[in-house]
C-alpha cells in the first residue's frame, strides 16, 4: 500500500475482515449519500487482483452485503490459488 492510500486508509477506512492469504479489507466508515460505501484491499505482498478469493471478490464488487464466512465453505470447494502464469509454480509441459 502506498504512502497515499495507506493515511487515507487509517483516516477514512474500517476493517471488515482478512482472507486466509493475509490480505486485509476495508469500507468506508461513514455512509456516502446517493451511492454505496466504498471497498478495498491491502495485497499482503505483491498487489495482484488474483489473491482476492472468490467470497471477498463478490464483496467488494457489492454483489453479497457481508463477506461469507470461512466455515460457510463445501467440503467439495478447494482453496484459492492465485495465478501462476509466468511463474516458477505455472503449469509447464513435462515429459
Amino acid at each position: 500500500m502506498n504512502l497515499g492510500t495507506r493515511i487515507f486508509t487509517l483516516l477514512n477506512g474500517r476493517v471488515v475482515g482478512r482472507d486466509g492469504a493475509g490480505n486485509t479489507y476495508y469500507e468506508d466508515r461513514k455512509e456516502r449519500p446517493g451511492t454505496h460505501r466504498r471497498r478495498w484491499v491491502d495485497y499482503v505482498g505483491e498487489p495482484e487482483a488474483t489473491k482476492v478469493p472468490a467470497e471477498w471478490h463478490a464483496w467488494l464488487h457489492y454483489t453479497i452485503d457481508a463477506p461469507i464466512a470461512e466455515d460457510g465453505k463445501r467440503a467439495w470447494q478447494k482453496p484459492h490459488l492465485a495465478n501462476a502464469t509466468g511463474t516458477a509454480t505455472s503449469y509447464s509441459d513435462r515429459p
